[in-house]
Formats: structure tokens, sequence, C-alpha cells
């Protein structure tokens, strides 16, 4: 899987892998939220490839243009049968759109619950790092997949626990947590994805049943949105309110 390299971020543990994230010399604003949108690149979503790619370009395109764009971050995760950083936490501002051209490509098996726990995990670190530098943070993860979990270390209840010691910790204002499942009228996928989600934690589960082009335009949309509100959310001492699908 590809991997952006950027000068300006550093490296950190999250505490059994790394991640990287803006340098704190570089920031600009004294509030963010850690915006993670977390990817199934496994075999099956191969047809779709243009269309996830052309969904992170409008993420990307319609929260740079939102007034709280210097406040947001964003980092990007793709995972098969691993988990790799596409590019860490960086300022919205600082990420192109045409940077996502060619980034996906399909292989391998489905790391589902590594990659959701790698992802909160990572919120919960730099979150902490930027508390401790006074900083307001609150966090948004989405995660994307069109299939069940078959090459996971981690189970449900290791995300949840994570989510709960972000929350114990107060090192985010707020986490909104959306899961995102893709083609989920075949195989059972729907029911298997509503109970992962009741027992990781996530706040939210969007089914969309029929993987099509137009799926995946309105579901950019959603998460630019969603991202934004959770923006506007922070200071208020809670997570924004989830926003239709």
């Amino acid at each position: 899987m590809p991997r952006f390299q950027d000068p300006s971020l550093d490296t950190h543990s999250g505490g059994g892998f790394q991640f990287s994230a803006a340098r704190l010399s570089n920031l600009g604003a004294t509030e963010y939220t850690l915006g993670l949108v977390v990817v199934d690149v496994s075999g099956s979503v191969g047809p779709w490839r243009a269309d996830i790619e052309r969904a992170l370009k409008a993420i990307v395109t319609a929260c740079g243009r939102h007034p709280r764009a210097d406040n947001l971050m964003l980092r990007v995760v793709l995972f098969d049968s691993s988990v790799q950083e596409l590019h860490g936490f960086k300022p919205l501002p600082d990420c192109d759109p045409k940077d996502y051209d060619g980034v996906i490509r399909p292989a391998g098996a489905t790391a589902l619950f590594d990659a959701t726990w790698q992802a909160v995990r990572s919120a919960a670190a730099y979150g902490k790092l930027l508390v401790d530098h006074q900083y307001q943070v609150n966090a948004a993860v989405f995660v994307i997949t069109d299939g069940a979990d078959n090459s996971s270390k981690m189970r449900p209840a290791d995300i949840k626990r994570a989510l709960a010691e972000a929350q114990q910790a107060e090192v985010l204002e707020s986490a909104l947590t959306v899961l995102v499942g893709l083609g989920t009228d075949h195989g059972g996928l729907d029911p298997y994805l509503d109970a992962f989600r009741q027992e990781a934690g996530f706040q939210q589960y969007v089914a969309i049943g029929q993987t099509t082009a137009d799926a995946l335009a309105k579901l950019g949309g959603f998460i630019s949105r969603s991202l934004q509100s959770q923006s506007q959310a922070l200071g208020s001492g809670g997570a924004s309110v989830a926003l239709s699908f």
C-alpha cells in the first residue's frame, strides 16, 4: 500500500504501532478536531477503487472550504491484511485532493478490528499530546468496510476499551465514531456489522445496501458534513449530533 512521505510530520507511538502527526511548532490554531478516515482496501473493493478515491478527494475539498478548515486535521488509514497509514494527522489546508489519485490498490484480507483499534488509539495518543500543550481537542472516526474481519489480533472489546480509556483520561473532549458498511444487502454483512457496532461502541452505523458510484459520492458528503459538525461542537463539552446519511 502507498504511504505519503511528509517531513513536516513527527512519528509517535500508539502502543504497539506507530503513526505520524503534525509537529506542534507548525500548528497555528488553539483547538483541533482530529478526523480519521479508515478505509477497507481488501480485494473485494476493487470495482470501486476510483469511486473511493473520489470520495476521499471530496472530503478534503469540502472540508477545506469550511470556515473551520484551519481547526481540522485529517489522518487516512488503509487496511487489508495489515494496517497502513496513508498519511498522518495534518491540517486540512495542507491536504491536496490530487494526492489521493491512485492510492486505493485493493488486495488481501480484512483486518477490520486492528485498523479500528489503531485509529482510536492514535486519536487518543495525539489528543493527549495536544491537551498537554493546552490545545482543545475532539475527534471523529469513520471506518469504512465491505466485509467481516478475518485478519485481526484485536477484538471489538479492545476497541470499546480504548474508547472508554480516552474518555476517562479526558484527552478528547468528545469522540464521534461512525461505522460504514458497503454492500450490506449481501452475505449477512448487515447483522454482522451492526453487532460489531454495538460490541465496539460505535455511536452510529451507516449501512449502504448497494455499493454504487452515487452512494460513495453521497458518503463523501456525509463524512464532510459530520467532520464539520464535530468541529463546530468543539468547546461544548459533547459530541455533535449524528447526522442522517
